[in-house]
C-alpha cells in the first residue's frame, strides 16, 4: 500500500515524498511533510502549498480523501482500493508481503564455540539472526545463513583436558585436582562415556591423546548445538570451520600488504590507521595466529565469494573487534561498508520474579534447551525478537507459560485461532466468502482492513532498519484490534456476516504470515477458547 500512495504521490507531485501514519487515524491512513520541505524552494508558507497540493488531486481510485491540515497533506485510501488490494491478497496468499529484491547477502550468526551447549545469551543472537533471515527470504533477498564453527586454539584443547578430568572423576572415582580454567556440566559426562566406550578408559589419562579427544568432542558437541537450534526451528546453509583456513594464512598475510607489520617478534595489523584504538597482534612470538587472524582470513574468504552484502551478529563483548575486522576487509581491499555488524545483548531470567536457578547440567550458565522446555519454542523466539537485539533484555519465564491475555504469544495465537473458529461455525463456504465485497465495512472494519494490510510495509521495515521487534510490535497490536473488533461487532447470523468473515480471513492472513517469519506457528484452536 505504501509503495503505491509514494508512486502516485511521485507522479503527481514531482519529487520523492516521505510518508507517515498519523497516530490519530481520523486524520487518514497516510500523511506527508512534503509542504514544508517545498517552502523554501517555492518561497510560500507550508499551509498554502499544502492547499495547492491537496486540490491537485481531484477524483481517485487510490484516495477517497486528500485534505490539507496545518502544513501536512493527510491522504484516506478509498474503500475500492482496500478492498482489490485486500481481494489480491487472499487470492495470492503465498505472494503476500512478498518482495523481489535481488541482493546476494552472506549472514554469519551464533557461531558459538563448539566447547559446551547452547546457553541463554546464545539463544538471542540465534533468534535475531534466524528472524532477519526469514525476513530477508521473504523480501526476496538471496541469502545464506552461515555458521563459524571456533574449532580452533586454547578452547578446544581446553575441552580435551575437562573430558579427561571430568571421566577420571566421575567415571573412574580418581581423585583429580582442577586447573583455574575448565569446563564444567553434564553434557561433559555424556560425552566421556561416550568416549570411554569408544576410545577405552586409558585416553583420559593420556595428556597426549587431548587433543583427539577434543577434536572428537567438538563435533559431538555441535551435533548437541545443530539439534538445541533445530529445536526452536533455526537452520543454516552452510557452516565453515576456523581449522580448515589457517592455510591460507601466509596468502591473506601477502594480500594485505603493508596492512601488517613486524615487531618484537611478533606480527601486527595496523589497524590504528583505520580507525582502531591501537595496532593489534595476529602472529604471537611462536608462530601461532591469534583469534583475529582466524577472523581475517575468514572475512577475506567471505568477500572473494562475491556477495553484494554481508551481516555479522556477534555478542556485545565482541564489540571491540568490530573495527579491526572492518580495518582487514580496507587491507584486503574490500569495501568495508559492505560489512554491519549487529551485537546482541545479554538476558536475564527471572521465574516468578526470582533470579532463574542455573542447571546442574549446563555448570555455570543457563542452557537455551531448558528454558524451550519451560515455555516452548514459539515464547522463546517471541522473547528474543520483541526488543531491540542491541538492548538489555531481562524476562520473568513464568509470565510466558500462563495461557491468557498477559501472555503476548497466547494473544496473538488466540486472535488466529478465534477467527479460525469463527470460519468452522459458519455455514457459508470459503468460496462464497471470497467472492463477498469489502465495501461498507464501516469505520471499525475499514481500520482493521487496514491494519492487515500494512504487513508488507511492516516486514519491509523491520528488515530495513534491522529492528525485528517491529514485526511483533505490529502482530500484538492487529491481535489487539481483532480482539476488541470481535467484541464489538456480532458476525455469525449479521446482515455483514460475508464481509465481516472476509475480513477476518485478511487479518488471519497477516497473523499467519508474521508468525511464520519469527519461526512461530499460528494456532488454528486453542485450549481456552471462548465460545464464539
Amino acid at each position: 500500500m505504501k509503495q503505491r500512495v509514494s508512486e502516485i504521490l511521485r507522479e503527481t507531485i514531482g519529487k520523492e515524498v516521505v510518508l507517515e501514519k498519523p497516530r490519530d487515524r481520523s486524520f487518514g491512513h497516510f500523511a506527508t511533510p512534503i509542504a514544508f520541505s517545498l517552502a523554501k524552494e517555492l518561497r510560500k508558507s507550508p499551509m498554502v502549498i499544502a492547499d495547492e497540493l491537496a486540490s491537485s488531486f481531484g477524483e481517485s481510485d487510490v484516495f477517497s480523501s486528500v485534505e490539507s491540515v496545518k502544513g501536512y497533506l493527510n491522504f484516506r485510501l478509498s474503500e475500492n482500493f482496500l478492498s482489490e488490494y485486500a481481494n489480491w491478497a487472499l487470492e495470492n496468499q503465498s505472494e503476500f508481503a512478498k518482495g523481489e529484491k535481488k541482493d546476494k547477502i552472506l549472514l554469519e550468526f551464533v557461531s558459538a564455540n563448539p566447547t559446551g551447549p547452547l546457553h541463554i545469551g546464545h539463544a538471542r543472537g540465534a533468534v535475531y539472526g534466524d528472524t532477519l533471515y526469514k525476513l530477508a527470504k521473504h523480501l526476496g533477498y538471496d541469502i545464506t545463513a552461515e555458521y563459524y564453527v571456533n574449532d580452533a586454539g586454547n578452547q578446544i584443547d581446553l575441552l580435551g583436558l575437562s573430558i579427561q578430568l571430568e571421566a577420571r572423576s566421575s567415571l573412574l572415582n580418581e581423585d583429580v585436582e582442577y586447573p583455574e580454567s575448565y569446563y564444567r556440566g553434564e553434557y561433559l559426562t555424556e560425552l566421556a562415556k561416550e568416549a570411554s566406550k569408544l576410545f577405552g578408559d586409558d585416553i583420559f589419562r593420556d595428556e597426549s591423546k587431548q587433543k583427539e579427544l577434543a577434536l572428537w568432542a567438538k563435533d559431538k558437541v555441535m551435533e548437541i548445538i545443530v539439534k538445541s537450534l533445530k529445536d526452536i526451528n533455526i537452520t543454516f546453509d552452510s557452516f565453515v570451520n576456523e581449522s580448515s583456513l589457517y592455510n591460507d594464512w601466509e596468502r591473506v598475510m601477502k594480500k594485505m600488504g603493508d596492512g601488517v607489520y613486524e615487531k618484537d617478534g611478533k606480527v601486527w595489523i595496523a589497524s590504528e590507521s583505520k580507525g582502531d584504538e591501537k595496532d593489534r597482534v595476529v602472529v604471537r612470538e611462536d608462530g601461532r595466529p591469534t583469534y583475529l587472524a582466524g577472523d581475517i582470513v575468514y572475512h577475506n574468504q567471505k568477500f572473494e565469494r562475491g556477495y553484494d552484502y554481508y551481516i555479522n551478529i556477534w555478542g556485545a563483548d565482541h564489540h571491540g573487534y568490530i573495527p579491526r575486522v572492518n580495518a582487514a576487509v580496507e587491507f584486503l581491499g574490500y569495501d568495508s561498508s559492505k560489512l554491519e555488524t549487529q551485537l546482541s545483548q545479554m538476558v536475564s531470567l527471572l521465574k516468578d520474579g526470582q533470579p532463574y536457578k542455573m542447571s546442574k547440567r549446563a555448570g555455570n550458565v543457563i542452557l537455551m534447551s531448558d528454558i524451550v522446555e519451560e515455555i516452548g519454542s514459539d515464547a522463546l523466539r517471541f522473547i528474543f525478537a520483541s526488543k531491540k537485539s542491541d538492548t538489555a533484555l531481562e524476562f520473568d519465564i513464568s509470565e510466558f507459560k500462563k495461557q491468557d491475555s498477559s501472555n503476548p504469544v497466547f494473544y496473538i495465537q488466540y486472535a488466529h485461532a478465534r477467527i479460525k473458529t469463527i470460519l468452522s461455525k459458519s455455514d457459508f463456504s470459503e468460496e462464497k466468502i471470497l467472492s463477498a465485497s469489502l465495501k461498507g465495512l464501516g469505520e471499525a472494519g475499514d481500520s482493521l482492513l487496514f491494519d492487515a494490510l500494512l504487513l508488507p510495509e511492516v516486514v519491509e521495515d523491520a528488515f530495513n532498519t534491522r529492528q525485528i521487534q517491529k514485526l511483533p510490535d505490529y502482530l500484538k497490536s492487529l491481535a489487539a484490534s481483532l480482539h476488541k473488533f470481535y467484541y464489538d461487532v456480532r458476525v455469525i447470523g449479521s446482515e455483514d456476516e460475508l464481509k465481516l468473515l472476509k475480513l477476518y480471513m485478511v487479518v488471519a492472513l497477516s497473523i499467519k504470515i508474521g508468525l511464520s517469519l519469527m519461526g512461530i506457528e499460528a494456532k488454528d484452536r486453542m485450549q481456552k477458547e471462548d465460545e464464539v
